[in-house]
């Protein structure tokens, strides 16, 4: 099984259009999909994404899901592990780096001035 994504070569990338609240977020975090899918349901597929965070943005509930992610800081502040009213956790900088197993249980997130993160998700191939 290949990955389900179309070559691009380097291309300015429009900010200001295609952001959307996924699924099961609160208003004030938005992706934006620069390459593939991911089907969740049939679990295949990869997907690359920005996902932002207006600021005093949080999440209550921890994530988990059953694909891989990784994760990369590139601008703002991200808390991790705040409680349900948005308080304590643990802040990282610009420039930090997480990948998740399947299962991983993660968040809750919060940003106090927003922030850009670059999310990879995939299935393991089968």
């Amino acid at each position: 099984m290949g990955v389900n994504k179309e070559h691009k070569e380097f291309h300015a990338v429009d900010m200001s259009t295609g952001w959307e609240t996924p699924a099961g977020y609160p208003a004030g975090i938005q992706q934006k999909i620069l390459s593939g899918a991911l089907d969740e349901h049939n679990k295949r597929g990869s997907r690359s994404r920005l996902l932002r965070f207006a600021p005093g943005v949080y999440t209550t509930k921890p994530f988990v899901h059953d694909y891989w992610e990784e994760v990369y800081l590139i601008s703002g502040d991200l808390t991790v592990g705040n409680d349900e009213k948005g308080e304590g956790g643990t802040a990282f900088a610009p420039n930090t780096y997480a990948s998740r197993p399947p299962g991983a249980y993660h968040g809750p997130f919060k940003s106090k001035d927003g922030c850009m993160l670059f999310e990879i998700h995939y299935f393991d191939p089968v």
